[in-house]
């Protein structure tokens, strides 16, 4: 399927690994110029051999907010406009209620909600003008359904998904859509890192097998084609059906 995007250009962030560097390799193959950004020289121009074309790197923390502009204006030199943007970014440290202080919180709101606010406020004008653009931020069914020990990542994906569905709608009309895609339990080094027996988690999910990162980043792709131009404001999730609720 043509998505209708070759010869456009993407913004990806958390792309040396995992779902990120998965949705540039989606764009990269539909013929979308992309940058990757992370915090690793190294595992960016690692990621970067993986991925179609010439894609630029650029290394950032989405963590302080100091370096945001920087990224921007990196991107917008490597590409010129910049049409694309996923969002995505890392969790915070895992913990409940009981066990995380009240200080945790503002650096897991920076990484999680307000390095997109930035990127969204300072990429999304331009796009307006130029009548074109999509933002896609990749956030976890844990905003429909909380998970246990991730009470920051649930905190603050669920307000950047506050702030994405009431974007959505003051900049559709002018060709700009904003969705969210979220994923559920794919194979990446992260899953590892929180679960001990993998085997364990996948058997928890209805499909009976976790994610494939590559899988995620061609609904990715999608959500960005032509063909989803009436997609906006949406939260789509890839869990395998392990999500509960009617909605």
């Amino acid at each position: 399927m043509d998505l209708g995007i070759a010869g456009r250009t993407a913004l990806v962030t958390g792309a040396s690994s995992g779902l990120g560097l998965a949705c540039a390799q989606a764009l990269a193959a539909d013929g979308v110029r992309v940058a990757l950004a992370a915090r690793s020289h190294e595992r960016l121009a690692t990621a970067a051999q993986a991925v179609d074309g010439e894609p630029v790197t650029i290394t950032t923390d989405l963590s302080r907010p100091e370096q945001i502009d920087d990224l921007v204006s990196a991107a917008l030199d490597a590409l010129g406009d910049i049409d694309i943007l996923i969002a995505n970014a890392g969790g915070p440290p895992p913990g409940n209620f009981a066990s995380t202080g009240l200080d945790a919180y503002p650096d897991a709101l920076q990484l999680n909600l307000l390095s997109t606010v930035a990127l969204c406020k300072a990429l999304i004008p331009p796009m307006q003008r130029r009548g074109w653009g999509r933002v896609v931020a990749i956030t976890s069914v844990s905003v429909r359904q909380p998970i246990d020990q991730l009470i920051l990542s649930n905190t603050a994906r669920a307000g950047l998904t506050a702030f994405l569905k009431t974007t959505a709608t003051e900049v559709a009309p002018d060709g700009v859509t904003v969705n969210t895609v979220q994923p559920g339990l794919h194979a990446t080094a992260r899953l590892g890192q929180l679960y001990d027996d993998l085997d364990a988690v996948a058997a928890n999910v209805p499909t009976r097998r976790l994610g494939d990162p590559a899988d995620f980043g061609r609904v990715v792709a999608f959500v960005c084609s032509e063909a989803a131009r009436s997609i906006t404001g949406a939260s789509i999730p890839v869990d395998g059906g392990a999500t509960r609720g009617l909605q």
